[in-house]
Parts: C-alpha cells; structure tokens; sequence
C-alpha cells in the first residue's frame, strides 16, 4: 500500500510541451471513472492538475488528456509486478484516491478504503463491517521494497548559466540619430536629434496627410523636417474616430530642443487654412503667451490673433463687448479651473465660445500639469486633472494634441489622455482602470510597450535633443567636521524636542488639543530642516565646482535653489534691515514652528474681585424669590384659569404681580406665621426665619442684605477653591511658557549653517557677479566693511520688479555675469544654454544641490541648459551627502525617471542612471520588513550588519539596542518600555503594521538621526535590498525592462506570420522566428585572450579555465580575465560567449582552475562548443528534452513584434499556461538579424507558447515581402 502512495507522487518537474502533439509523443492517459481499472491497467495521480488517470498496460510515458502535461511512471511502479498491482486494485472504483493514506481492500466488499497510516481499527463505510488491520497480510500485498533511487547529479555550471539566460542580454546602445523615416519635406533639424533605440525599432504607419501649408514651409523654411513630420500624423490622425464617436487625439512628447512651440503653431496655421479659425491652446503660465505669439509669427501666421483669457471677462467672448470671434485663446491651468464670485466658470466660459459642434484644436501644452487624474490609494483627484478630462468630453469632435517632454512620469498619469483610444470600447481593455492593472502587472517592459505601441499606431513621436557631449557625473559630498557637528547637536535637539512635545500634550484638556495636526506639521518641519541640513553641507563642495569651472573658462547655473524669502522676510520685520549675518534657514524655520506650534494650555482669566456680597446677590438672581410655599399657592390659584388663556397668553400680558404673599410666608425653622414682619430673608437661599430661632439668636435690628450661616459658609469655601484653581492653571501656564522661552533659547544658541543661496552668492562674490533668476522680492547682502548684512530689493531705479528676472538673464546671456542660480518660481519659460546667438558661448556647467521632488521637474530642470541651437553641451553635476537618509529624495526621482524613460521614450534607460538609488520599490519594502522584524528581534536579518561580526554576537546585540533607541527617537519604535531584571536596559516597543513596508517614511525618518548611525542603518537597509534583487534576479523575476539578445550570428526563419492587423491604423502584429548561434570558437577566444595580454596592466590570473567537477564524465570550460573592477573577472564561454555577471577572483578559483596546457584548453572548448550545437547543459537525458535552451549554442527563438496592446488579452492567457515560471511572465527584447541589420522589438514568446497564441488570436497570414 504504501507503493500505491509513492506511485501517485511524481518525481520530476513536468517539462513545457508544444501543441499539436508530435506523432512520436506518447498516447494519453484515460480519466478514470467508475467502471474500474481494465486488465494490466493502472491507477495513477496527475502531477499537474491531479486527476486520477488510467494508464494502459505497456506505457511507460503518457500524457494527461486535461492539462496536456507529458509524464511518465515512476520507476517503483515500472519495475513492480503488474498482477500484484492490479490485485489492489481488482473491478473497485476508485473514488478519490488520497495519495496521504495507504489504500486497503475491505475484506467483506471489497471496496479499497483510504486508511490513515497507524491506525489499526474502523469501519468500512460501504458496508459498515468493523474492521482490524492485519499487519502480516499487508506485507503480502506490497512489492519488495526497492534499492533507493539515486539523487539526481546537479550541474552547478548549468545553473549558473541558466540564472544568466533568465536575465536576458547585454544592454545595447540607448538612443539612435534619428530622421523621419517615411517623409523628405523640410529642411533637416539644426541639432543632432536622436530616438530610443526601441521606438526606432518601431515604424509609423505611412502618411497620408497632404498640408496645405507645405508650399509656404519648404519656402520659408520655418518648420525642420522633425517638426512637419508632427504636423502630417497629428492631422492625419485627427482624421480617425474612437469606438465611441470621439475624434482621436495625438500625443507630442519631443523632449526640450525640439521646437514643440513652433510645431503646436505649424498645426494651428494648418488648421487655420481649412477654415477652422478658433483654437485653445492651454499652458502653464501666462507669460507663455509671448512665447506662442513668438512661435506663430515665425510660421509665418501673423494675422491670428491670440488673447489671453486671464485679461479677458466672465462674460461671453463672443459677444459685442468682448469680441473673441476667432484666433488662439491661451488659457493656464490654473484659469481652467477658475470661477467668478458669481459662480461663473472659465470652463463653461470656454465650451460656449466654442459650440457643441466644435472641431477646432484642443492644445494640451505642458500637459504634465494634469496629471494626478487617478490618484494613489488614499488621494484625491487634482481638479486640473478633472477639468481637462471635462473640456474633452463636452467637446468630443475637438482636435486634441497632448504636448509635454514629461506627459507621463508613470502609467496612472496617462487617466487624462482620454483621446488615445488605449482603453475602452474596441480595446483590449475595458476601462482605464483595467489598463493600469495591466501595466503594473506587466512592470517596465509592458510600459516600454506602451510608447512603441502608440507610435506604431501613428498617434505618438518622441525625439529628443542628442546628449551626445553632455555628460553626468554623481558627486557623493562628504559632511565636513564641523557640519558633522551641527548635524548631531540638531538629531539630539529634535529628539529632546519630541519628548519635551510629548509632555507639554499632557497638559492640554482634550477640548482644546489637536495632536494629529501638531504630529503632521512636526514631521513635515522634521524633514524639511534635515533637507535644508542636506543642502547646505553641499555649500563648500558648490563652491569649490563653482570655482574651478569657472577656472576652465566655463559659466556655472545652479537649477530650482530654494530661496528661504519667507524666512528671511520675517527675520527682517522682526529684527529690522540691518543683521549681523545671513539668515539661517534651518533656525527661522525651527524658530516659527515652536513659535507657533508649541502646546500651550489657554491661559486662565483673572478671578474678578469680587465681595462676598456681589457673590451672593449673583447666587440670589438664579434663585427664585418665591418661597416653596408661595409657589404652592401660586400653581393651585393658577388651575383655576383656563388652559387655552394660560397656554396662548401673549408675550405681552406679563403684568407684574400685585398680589401681596404676606399670607404665605412662614419660618423655616418653626414653621409658624406669627411675627410675619420680623422674619429674616436670606439674601442667597431666600429662606425665611424668625430672629430669635437662630443660633445664637439675632437681637439687633438688621439694616441691608442678611446672609445665613450656612451661604456664607458656601460662599467662603468657593472664594477659597476659586483662587487655588486659577493660581494652579497659572502655575502650569506660566512654567509651559518658561518651557517654551527655554526651547527657543536653545534654538537660538544651536549653530546652523546660513540660507544656502545666500551663502553661495556671498562666498562666489556677491550679486555683483551672481545673476539670480528667482521669484524673492528682496535679498541679503553683506556690507562692504565685511560686518553685518543689509537687506535690499533686488530691482533697480532702471529695471522693475516684473523685468528684474529677464535683466539678470540677459546679463548672463551677454557673459557679465557667468554664474546664474535660478529657483522653481524663476525657471518657467527660461532657457541658459550656450546659445550660438548668445555672447556668453561658455560651456554650461550645471550643478543640482537637491534633486527635484517629481521626474517631470527633474526632466524640465535639465531642459533649461540642454536645448537646440547650442554652441556646447552642458555638465550635470548631481550632488549628494554621504548622509544614507538623503537617499530619500534621489529615490523618489529614481523610481520616476525609470518608468518616465520606459514610458515616453520607451526605454527606461533612457532616464538619468539613479536606478541604483530607487529604494521604494517592491523589493525596497520586503527589505524594510526583514529590517525591522530582526530589528524586533522576531527574525534573524539575512546579512551582517555594518560593523558587526557573526564570531561576536555581542556586536550585534549591541547594534540592536542602539538601533531601537534610534528608532524610538525618531517615532518608528512606539510605546517603549524599558526592561528590568535580567533584561534591564534593554528597549521593547511596537512598529505599527503601516510603516513596515512604508520605505519613505523610513529614509525620512533616518535624516534625523546622527550620520553614524544613519548610514548603519541604511548600509543594513541596502544590503538587504540588495541580496533580495540578486535572489530575484536568481530566480529569474526581476522586470529587466527591455532586454537585448545578442548572439554571434541572428537569422530569420521562415515569413514572419501577421497574427493581428489595427483596423484604424493599419498597424499590425507580426510573429518573429530567429535561429540564434551564441557560441563563441576557439580562435575567436584565443584571439581576445591575445589582446588582453598585450594590454598596459596584465593580470596573471587571465586565462583558459576548466571546472573542477565533472558531470556525465566532462568538464566546462571558460575564458577569464580582469574586467572593470580589481579582483573582478569577465567570463565567457564556448557555449553562449559573453557573461553578463562579471565573477569574483575567490568564486573562480573555488570553481574552476587554470590550464596551463594551450593544447587541453584548445580540444576542451572544441568540444564543448561542437556538444553545444546538439544539447543542453544537462546531457542528452535532459528531463526538459528539446525544450531546454540552457548551455545550448543554437536556439529558437520567437518574438512578437509590431503591435501588442490590442492582443495583450491573448498573450496573458497564453503565457499563463506555461509550467515553468521563467516563461509565465512577459518579457520584453530587442533582436537584431547579422545579415540586414533589421531590428525588432517585442514580446518574447516560449516556443511552448507559440501555438496557443496561435490558437487564440483571429488569423494568421504570412507577410508580403
């Protein structure tokens, strides 16, 4: 029975197989049912879906009829007796075999039971007989047992070559020059302009367009070729109509350079010429308007006028007092969203000029500003993202063009492009929502899809100014002694500050306290302080660049500097113009927070001084001046009135009571009406007694108010709490107060470095040599006597403040001054490059002290010293501290830049390279996770931490503990209580489930920690990271974008297959198959050896190598020598050449070792090259059979090429099949044929694969050569 257990479990992975079947495949099995087993059969579990199937006698291999998963019988049920088998079995359905349990034949009925093992006694449940297990007999029915199966020998080498492989190929070249492929009108661009290499792998559909207005651009030469190729597809496909009705839309993505300007004016001259004379043209900022008035007379459309809307009424702006008939209406962002105080909107405003019927041009210019649309979880859609998507629904025939460098910095950005026809009817996919899923589950490269998709379908272009020339360089900055200093003595303050926060809350009554809100602003002030620490460490190391370059006759331009005027300005109001030094951010700005946020409890009002007879007279005005007995008699005299009178008697018949009460007044002590006339009444409780029932009696005449004993007592006692409450609620005010005095004078004795624009205008030579291009309105400067600073506005007599920005530009321009820093408010619209028509020609060096929050600015920022018509390209000089928290920023830019490359250019690595610094990523967050759970002490971290050792526990111990007072300090670790006895001084506490994967809060966090144990953290935080992507790189799962497969020699097999055709464009996808040689032959190898040894440095360990094990009675063979890194070593091999993994000299070694013998390395590697020809790594019994592509120089390999979204569905289904993982997920490569140089970007597809996706799309038809 236990045979029966081992028999349904398989011993192998089940190899991908390629429908049809091939006539030499084994038959399939039959899904057993209840007409029992047949003669010879046997009952076997599938390993793939676990069906029970019946496989015949005789067959040893058999395929499952529901999954088509090729198997074969274990070994034990081969080589056991078939009777005995079947006689477990004879003429008993099997119903639900459970491969847990031994099966066992009831001895009554027959029936096979499923027993659990050990248990000795049951019932049988068919025919309820109480049963016994009979150990003896059961060994009769089981085969004798069998010699254990060997392990299968593992190919170390071929596991390594298979890792590579699942990476994919070498990274080829990132941009292409780049010239309209399909059109020759117009003069070529005057700058070099380049395409990714994957948007050039992709051709646009031809043109059929015919402008009206060529004649005039050939003539006029107005328009590059570049830009009248935009002009042909914007308008050829605004010819094309969604599946819902609306007018397609295009989307202009050329980068900075380019000229969109002047196209987006080229497209409204056409326009203009077919009678369509009204266009909106919506921007940034409204003094863009001069430069789109400058872009139309350069096309030469002079007579179209252009009216900014901001100028203009709410009022309609066709009517007679307005009179807008026709021309461009330049609208911003910020005015599309905009309304009268009579609730009149400049949205309403813009649809009624147009009509309903409109089909004018819709130009989204800068369009980035509405993205945002589809927030994150927990955010909120921008009304700018609600209004552009509004203006294109209400106007569904307009002409739309989507026009920015940056449209979108990641895929939920693309919610507003409603006009692409992406998502929706006729698509792929049915909502917008189901098309972002799509593409976060298919990572980078269904991005990178994305941008090829939209070119080939004629609705998207995007080149870009060539960087040739440009260079980037990350200059890590380290912190100087005394900055070192500043920065501790700040951690320390701001984690006295939190505790010193932490017991002022204590004193406010919860009425009056808002701890959420002074939390949030704490944290917000906590960053922003650290951010400013960040960059004024990097002030000498600006300088210092600043200053050689301009020793090298270059200028300098310092990008988005923060310009800390609302500081400065408070700082001037308080203390005046004149100061003793510059102002120091991080202090004002620590200053105001305490100022303003520090929990005070309200401050007591002073108790009125009052005497005890205001008291009382104040305690008789609540108090009725009728006796208990005067109220009784009152209420029964009232019943005799009607209800009707009393209930709606008006306001106005309250007549004062004339009736005297003399009757009714008696003494509340004896309770008798005698002597009415002398009774007493108190002037609080208007009791009333008789004199001589007091004690002691009252003899004398009482003259005024009379108090009884018992309310002056009362009186008294709440005279007395009155004062010691209000002196207490002083008391706690007065020492918050002094608290607080006390914290700000600790601020003010803090050093802290100076506003950092300041300091780097001051320390390079003043404004004198400085051109600032910002949005302040006024500035500090030193003295001349070198003592103190003044404030001055920054406009002169001659400039206004309005031209103050475009003065200092120019006397950049003109080379007066050759230093310009320039801040996100100045930077709109303003380009520095070393412009051929400028007199300061200098070569730009471009100097960023912070990274930009947002891809999009980051990608802006670098546009205004990189564009068209200049003289040099610039240097990027991109600065950060050795500070492991600042990794922060460069880490939110990363993750942006790297899918804003993927999804406007369609290569990621078309971005900056800072992919190194993206943190927050999945695999960013996994690590945190292992961080602070061995943090806890809840797991065991998976590396060392940085200045520990696994010999020395106590290292780590004590890394543990001061990392928790770190993270309490900074409110990761919450509740900490501090451990007594055997644990004392150790720290226990709580990370709540929110911030174990929340990565930003982490590096956030760590700004505001000393550097040492900051960068502890974060060193232990990236080595994590780190070994988390190698395992997924490993396992083959990291999204590797787009990938090159290269190979000694790429051929096409056969006519490529037409799977799909785009019935509006014409675009069609196209099934790819290329035979790969990957090889490398000896002469090739002994020729590269020969030219590593003839080099300036040679490395003896340079050489043929053999592995030291043998597998199938053979060794490998590989190539070594030193690559870019000492001790590092490149590797290839005779099977597959190139490793992309450069190898370290200690895993060589240990590997491989060094043939010294030419003529045994020579045979070595023929062999292995010849062998790889015909089989994989693992020999010619491979459990993958020819599906195995590891080690194997020749190959098949199939690619999806041309169009991909509209098949997307497909494809998913299909890969989802696939039993290997490797092959489940979608992988994106570039492949280039030797012969003809034709490149083709697409979707790798499994050769397992090919047929089902075959099988699931519409037809297939062989391409016209």
């Amino acid at each position: 029975m236990d045979n029966n257990h081992q028999i349904r479990q398989p011993l192998l992975a089940p190899p991908p197989i390629t429908p049809p079947l091939a006539p030499s495949l084994p038959p399939p099995a039959q899904i057993a049912g209840a007409g029992g087993v047949t003669g010879g059969a046997c009952q076997v579990r599938c390993a793939g879906c676990k069906m029970v199937l019946t496989v015949g006698p005789g067959w040893k291999e058999f395929l499952c009829p529901s999954c088509q998963l090729p198997q074969m019988l274990p070994p034990e049920l081969m080589r056991g007796n078939p009777t005995q088998i079947q006689r477990q079995q004879t003429n008993v359905p099997a119903h639900g075999v459970d491969p847990t349990k031994i099966q066992l034949p009831c001895i009554h009925c027959k029936a096979i039971l499923n027993v659990p093992h050990g248990l000795s006694r049951f019932t049988c449940p068919q025919c309820h007989i109480d049963l016994a297990v009979d150990l003896s007999k059961i060994r009769q029915l089981l085969p004798p047992p069998l010699a254990p199966v060997p392990p299968e020998e593992v190919n170390e080498v071929a596991i390594e070559v298979e890792r590579e492989e699942d990476e994919g190929g070498l990274a080829g070249e990132t941009f292409m020059d780049y010239r309209p492929s399909k059109l020759s009108i117009g003069p070529p661009h005057p700058d070099p302009i380049v395409e990714t290499s994957s948007l050039s792998a992709v051709q646009p559909p031809d043109p059929t367009y015919d402008l009206r207005i060529k004649d005039d651009l050939e003539s006029s030469k107005a328009l590059s070729c570049l830009q009248i190729e935009t002009l042909v597809y914007a308008c050829q496909r605004h010819l094309q109509h969604l599946q819902d009705g609306a007018r397609a839309g295009f989307f202009v993505g050329d980068g900075a350079g380019v000229g969109k300007g002047r196209t987006i004016a080229g497209l409204i001259w056409e326009n203009w010429h077919h009678g369509r004379r009204k266009a909106l043209w919506i921007s940034v900022g409204s003094d863009l308007k001069f430069d789109a008035r400058r872009d139309l007379d350069d096309v030469g459309a002079r007579c179209i006028e252009v009216h900014a809307l901001n100028k203009l009424p709410y009022s309609k702006l066709d009517s007679k007092t307005v009179g807008v008939s026709e021309g461009v209406v330049f609208v911003t962002y910020s005015s599309l969203i905009a309304s009268s105080e009579k609730g009149r909107s400049r949205l309403r405003q813009l649809v009624q000029w147009c009509g309903p019927e409109y089909d004018g041009l819709i130009i989204f210019d800068e369009c980035h500003k509405a993205k945002n649309l589809v927030p994150e979880a927990g955010g909120k859609s921008t009304r700018t993202g609600e209004a552009v998507v509004e203006i294109q629904g209400r106007l569904p025939q307009a002409r739309v063009v989507y026009c920015s460098a940056t449209g979108a910095s990641e895929p939920r950005n693309l919610g507003y492009m409603v006009r692409l026809g992406l998502w929706g009817a006729g698509t792929s996919f049915t909502s917008f929502k189901e098309f972002l899923g799509a593409m976060v589950k298919g990572g980078v490269g269904a991005l990178e899809l994305v941008a090829m998709d939209m070119k080939a379908r004629g609705m998207y272009l995007c080149r870009t100014l060539s960087y040739n020339g440009a260079e980037f360089e990350v200059v890590e900055v380290q912190l100087e002694d005394k900055m070192t200093d500043m920065y501790i003595k700040a951690a320390e303050f701001w984690a006295v500050l939190r505790v010193e926060l932490l017991s002022a809350i204590k004193f406010l009554t919860d009425e009056k306290s808002n701890t959420s809100l002074l939390w949030r602003l704490y944290w917000a002030n906590h960053q922003r302080f650290f951010r400013h620490m960040c960059v004024s460490a990097k002030v000498p190391a600006v300088v210092r660049l600043a200053k050689q370059a301009l020793l090298e006759n270059k200028c300098v331009e310092y990008p988005d500097v923060c310009t800390g005027e609302a500081r400065t300005e408070e700082a001037v109001s308080k203390h005046g113009l004149e100061l003793d030094d510059f102002i120091s951010g991080p202090c004002e700005l620590l200053l105001k927070f305490v100022e303003e946020n520090y929990p005070l409890p309200e401050k007591p009002e002073p108790l009125p001084d009052e005497t005890m007879k205001e008291l009382q007279r104040k305690r008789r005005s609540t108090t009725p001046d009728v006796s208990f007995t005067g109220r009784v008699s009152k209420v029964a005299k009232s019943e005799a009135e009607s209800e009707e009178e009393s209930e709606w008697q008006s306001e106005t018949d309250t007549e004062p009571e004339t009736e005297s009460e003399d009757e009714f007044q008696i003494c509340n002590i004896c309770k008798s009406e005698e002597e009415r006339k002398k009774l007493l009444q108190c002037s609080c409780c208007s009791q009333l007694v008789h004199p001589a029932c007091l004690v002691p009696p009252v003899e004398e005449a009482i003259s005024g108010e009379w108090s009884c004993h018992l309310c002056k007592e009362k009186t008294e006692e709440y005279l007395r709490a009155s004062r010691a409450y209000f002196e207490e609620l002083l008391k706690r005010y007065e020492g918050a107060v002094e608290r607080k005095s006390k914290i700000l004078e600790i601020i003010r004795s803090l050093d802290l470095p100076n506003n950092p624009l300041d300091d780097i205008i001051d320390q390079i030579g003043g404004p004198d040599k400085v051109a600032e291009i910002t949005g302040r309105r006024g500035m500090l400067v030193r003295t001349s006597g070198g003592k103190g600073v003044t404030y001055q506005t920054r406009n002169t007599k001659d400039v206004t403040m309005e031209m103050v920005n475009m003065h200092e530009k120019q006397l950049f321009m003109d080379g007066k001054k050759l230093v310009a820093i320039i801040s996100e408010a100045g930077s709109a619209g303003v380009s520095l490059q070393a412009d051929r028509r400028a007199l300061n020609q200098k070569r730009r060096v471009h100097i960023t002290l912070e990274l930009p929050w947002s891809a999009d600015r980051a990608i802006q920022q670098f546009g205004r010293t990189h564009r068209s018509n200049q003289a040099s390209a610039p240097e990027y000089r991109l600065l950060f501290t050795n500070l492991g928290g600042e990794r922060r920023f460069a880490s939110v830019v990363a993750k942006r830049l790297e899918s804003l490359g993927a999804l406007t250019q369609g290569d990621r690595r078309a971005g900056l390279s800072l992919s190194a610094y993206n943190y927050d990523s999945s695999y960013g967050k996994s690590a945190l996770t292992m961080l602070y759970r061995g943090l806890m002490e809840q797991d065991q971290w998976p590396v060392v931490p940085p200045g520990c050792s696994s010999d020395n526990p106590e290292t780590i111990e004590d890394f543990i503990q001061k990392g928790k007072a770190a993270l309490v300090s900074v409110g990761i670790i919450r509740d900490p209580v501090i451990g007594t006895g055997k644990d004392s001084g150790k720290i226990y506490g709580r990370i709540v489930e929110s911030d174990t994967s929340d990565v930003a809060r982490f590096l956030n966090r760590l700004l505001g920690l000393p550097p040492e144990i900051q960068n502890r953290f974060f060193e232990l935080f990236v080595s994590i990271f780190d070994l988390l992507v190698q395992n997924a790189r490993s396992e083959g799962h990291l999204d590797s974008g787009i990938v090159d497969m290269k190979a000694n020699t790429v051929e096409l097999r056969g006519s490529p297959k037409t799977v799909h055709v785009d019935s509006m464009s014409g675009a069609s996808t196209v099934l790819f198959s290329f035979i790969l040689d990957r090889g490398m032959a000896w002469e090739s190898a002994s020729t590269l050896l020969e030219e590593k040894q003839t080099g300036a440095s040679i490395s003896t360990n340079n050489g043929f190598y053999e592995s030291r094990r043998e597998w199938m009675g053979r060794r490998h063979f590989v190539l070594a020598f030193e690559g870019s890194a000492s001790g590092m070593y490149k590797i290839y091999r005779p099977t597959n050449g190139e490793s992309l993994r450069e190898m370290p000299l200690a895993e060589l070694e240990d590997k491989y070792r060094k043939i010294s013998s030419s003529q045994k390395a020579r045979s070595g590697w023929e062999e292995e090259y010849d062998l790889s020809s015909k089989q994989c790594m693992h020999g010619p019994n491979c459990k993958w059979g020819s599906f195995c592509t590891v080690g194997r120089r020749r190959q098949e390999v199939n690619v999806l090429g041309g169009l991909i979204l509209p098949v997307w569905g497909a494809i998913e289904k299909a890969l989802s099949k696939q039993a290997r993982l490797s092959h489940r997920r979608i992988r994106v490569v570039r492949i280039e044929t030797t012969a003809d140089n034709q490149r083709i970007v697409g979707l790798l597809i499994p050769i397992a694969a090919v047929e089902s996706v075959l099988q699931d799309l519409a037809w297939v038809q062989d391409v016209d050569d």
